[in-house]
């Protein structure tokens, strides 16, 4: 039985988290499989290592002089290199990389693409060095070496089908396998990395392909809380949960998954838990294909700001074929993604995210929502946050929306919209910013006290 671990950037931020992650990997000969992030933050005002080459490749781009950027990036390798006790080697690779990209004749975007990587594949070697200097059967891989076949789309790449056979071969290496997360190849060789985050997707890309039984996700929390801590004291610990839930609740704003990194593992039904790389001895939380009820309908709540709503009202609008797709239309000849789309008989409302539009971008759609829809009535409303609730329970237990709106009103919290799919998942309100921590707040007591 094989289990693939990724550790993320909290986990590899300094020598002493390196070691953390060796013992954990020593302790369970079935973490066969390792995918590693660049090294994070060591404290709240420090610097992530992928920030530090995003300004590195700025620098370049901007012709200007760069060397005190690279040596940012540097002293941080040289900084867990000297503390695990390793050679310099890594430090004149890196160093050797950064000025082969920058002499290339690739394009701009390729070049910053492949400086964004450095991180994570400079990591990959030096712990695949430091578990062999313990005397653990490791290697470094590649991830083209090891299958990572990617779209030709630089910053959001996605996985092709082909590259799961190829994965599958990981399983006949003898040797722990190191694989840097984030990046992979396309069919023509070509460096691409996924969306921020994309080292999630990387480990549950390679544990779909090696068909784990477990996909392990270590980071700086013992479990998922049902709600954002920072709003909520000790909130309470989520055990168990969907992948539905999981999916819906990174994206209204839990930070913990990357919010398309569950893909590859909900389509190989391999169940995911989250650990704490500090308490690895923790029960974590478990994303699985179905669970127990335990008599919550809700798991969880996310709330995130930033949204505005566009509004179109016209009579009729119910019998005007088509109305809603040539609407639409609009925003995707714009540019445009929508999040949730409202309706009522003769109105209809879409919530986006307001920095997709700044005030040119919105007069052009104003405008042309009138002259090709003649609506009655057109605005557009900026500074809401969506709070949802969530839950697969929400579908057999009678009277959740009720005491949500009840919570809300405890908390004098005015309701702009509501929207709920037919799978009763999740359940989403629209309210103004400035009232979302008493809005969390308020449904916490609710459906946890």
């Amino acid at each position: 039985m094989m289990k693939v671990a990724k550790f993320g950037g909290s986990s590899v931020a300094n020598a002493e988290q390196i070691k953390k992650v060796a013992q954990i990997i020593k302790e369970d000969p079935e973490r066969r499989v390792i995918v590693v992030s660049a090294p994070g933050k060591r404290s709240a005002d420090d610097e992530k290592v992928t920030d530090l080459l995003i300004k590195l490749g700025q620098s370049f781009s901007e012709k200007k002089d760069y060397h005190a950027d690279l040596n940012k990036v540097l002293d941080r390798f040289k900084s867990i290199i000297d503390d695990l006790g390793l050679s310099d080697q890594i430090l004149q690779q890196i160093t050797t990389t950064v000025q082969s990209i920058f002499d290339s004749d690739g394009a701009m975007d390729f070049k910053l693409e492949s400086i964004k990587a450095i991180g994570e594949d400079s990591l990959a070697q030096l712990l695949s060095e430091y578990l062999l200097s313990l005397g653990i059967s490791a290697r470094y891989l590649n991830p083209k070496e090891a299958g990572l076949i990617l779209s030709d789309e630089p910053g959001g790449a996605q996985i092709l089908d082909e590259s799961f056979e190829k994965l599958y071969k990981l399983r006949d290496y003898r040797e722990i396998v190191i694989i840097p997360g984030f990046f992979g190849y396309t069919k023509e060789g070509k460096l691409v990395t996924f969306s921020r985050g994309g080292s999630d997707i990387t480990g549950s890309i390679v544990a779909a392909g090696v068909q784990a039984k477990l996909y392990e996700n270590f980071t700086d929390v013992d479990s998922v809380y049902c709600v954002n801590p920072t709003i909520v004291n000790q909130p309470k610990e989520i055990t168990a949960l969907t992948y539905k839930e999981m999916r819906e609740l990174s994206y209204a704003g839990f930070s913990v998954f990357h919010a398309e990194a569950l893909i590859p593992a909900v389509r190989a039904e391999i169940p995911v838990c989250i650990k704490n790389t500090n308490n690895p001895s923790g029960h974590g939380t478990f994303i699985v294909s179905k669970k127990e009820a335990n008599g919550n309908p809700i798991v969880g709540i996310a709330s995130d700001k930033g949204f505005m709503s566009l509004y179109v009202s016209k009579y009729l609008m119910n019998r005007e074929v088509g109305f809603g797709r040539r609407l639409l239309h609009i925003l995707e000849d714009e540019g445009i993604s929508y999040e949730h789309t409202p309706s009522g008989i003769d109105d209809l409302s879409v919530i986006l995210r307001s920095d997709q539009m700044d005030e040119s971008k919105e007069k052009v759609i104003i405008d042309r929502i009138q002259t090709e829809l003649n609506p009655d009535q057109v605005h557009t409303e900026r500074g809401l946050a969506l709070i949802m609730i969530v839950g697969e329970g929400m579908n057999s237990q009678i009277g959740t929306a009720a005491r949500a709106t009840k919570a809300l009103q405890n908390a004098n919290v005015n309701i702009e919209m509501i929207n709920q799919g037919s799978s009763e998942v999740s359940l989403m309100f629209g309210i103004k910013e400035e009232a979302e921590r008493d809005a969390v707040k308020s449904l916490y007591q609710a459906f946890f006290k």
